[in-house]
């Protein structure tokens, strides 16, 4: 493969990864489309979800990925039983947070992300896991790796806030 063929092929493997998360990111901006603060904070099944708390969860997850494929296993915060409230408050908007707010602050990390996707070296470039229940010890992961994470992680809650959005109001993401 020559050089300008390899260039070529590193440019259209990012610009598919860029593609696919923005998507991904869309269908989750897109269903709390119209909603009030109120309604974005509304538990509408037996889940502990809401859809405000989904967008928040999934911009932190994203932000704290972003800045994992560059410092490590440091950007995550310790998970143990002192921490698990804190790790539980991700999934909840704050009394003081809006959806505009947290809407915003989902444009800001996509913003990072992308450029991070666009401008490292290489996506081959592997770090370390945090010690955590849901890693496997010992397991490291590269930028590419964890970009498909936050694609996979992206998409799935974006199911779950379709679910939750048809509930409250009955408006689909699609269809």
């Amino acid at each position: 493969m020559t050089s300008t063929e390899t260039t070529t092929a590193v440019a259209a493997e990012r610009a598919d990864l860029l593609e696919s998360l923005a998507k991904h990111r869309w269908f989750l901006a897109h269903t709390v489309r119209g909603l009030t603060d109120e309604q974005a904070r509304l538990r509408p099944t037996a889940s502990e979800l809401t859809l405000g708390g989904l967008l928040k969860h999934v911009t932190a997850m994203e932000r704290m990925w972003a800045e994992f494929m560059v410092t490590g296993p440091t950007t995550f915060p310790a998970f143990d039983e002192s921490t698990a409230e804190e790790w539980a408050a991700e999934f909840v908007m704050g009394p003081h947070e809006t959806l505009a707010g947290l809407l915003a602050d989902q444009a800001a990390v996509a913003e990072r992300t992308d450029e991070l996707v666009r401008t490292l070296p290489s996506l081959d470039v592997t770090h370390p896991l945090p010690p955590a229940p849901w890693f496997e010890p010992g397991a490291r992961w590269s930028a590419r790796r964890v970009v498909l994470h936050v694609i996979a992680e992206t998409a799935q809650h974006a199911g779950h806030a379709d679910v939750l959005r048809e509930t409250i109001d009955g408006q689909k993401s699609m269809g």
